[in-house]
């Protein structure tokens, strides 16, 4: 891994960041055993948590890990045009609109009741990221059984593809809409929760 992408997101000492990519770790290496890259033997990282990444990060009053997601560019090197293409069954939703949702991570300590309302006002807070940052449609890749829930979130979700098997099961391609109206809809469907306390690190 370039050794810029791990001194960025760890420069001075940020415990915000710091505890998100612990989170990461836990969720995504030692809960799920993805084969990915760990500095230090506590913070997952990979090539894409470079200078261009952007992150939504939810706490606690503490200042502790609750949720936490990865946004990218997608004019630039990501996951979906880079290592997941073939999921895609026409050509991969790019541009200076689009941005793709990456390392969705809600924190394995909290409990169930804990981890759903994490996810609602993370959720909650990428559609308020985008209505506020010109962010017209997120892409993404998810496990059958996340996509499942995700499009049943109230916004304008679809697959771009059928599931594909991997080793850890199906995986997803998914595009969503936003605009104006995606916050009603999503409060329809009970999942919106204003979550203007995220914090946004780019």
């Amino acid at each position: 891994m370039p050794i810029a992408a791990i001194q960025r997101p760890l420069a001075g000492e940020n415990d915000t960041l710091r505890g998100m990519f612990e989170a990461r770790k836990r969720v995504f290496v030692d809960l799920l055993g993805w084969d990915l890259p760990v500095v230090s033997g506590t913070f997952e990282l990979d090539q894409f948590d470079d200078a261009y990444a952007e992150y939504l990060v939810l706490t606690d009053d503490e200042g502790a890990h609750l949720a936490s997601a990865r946004l990218l560019q997608t004019d630039r090197p990501h996951l979906l045009a880079d290592v997941f293409k073939h999921l895609c069954n026409s050509p991969v939703p790019q541009g200076p609109h689009v941005r793709e949702i990456t390392r969705f991570c809600l924190d394995p300590r909290s409990r169930a009741r804990e981890r759903r309302d994490a996810r609602n006002r993370l959720v909650s807070a990428l559609v308020e990221h985008a209505l506020a940052n010109g962010i017209a449609e997120y892409t993404g890749v998810a496990s059958l059984g996340w996509f499942e829930q995700v499009e049943r979130f109230g916004w304008d979700c679809r697959a771009l593809g059928a599931p594909v098997c991997s080793g850890s099961g199906p995986l997803v391609a998914l595009h969503i809409r936003i605009d104006e109206t995606t916050p009603d809809r999503m409060k329809a469907a009970g999942i919106f929760n204003s979550a203007r306390a995220v914090r946004t690190f780019a």
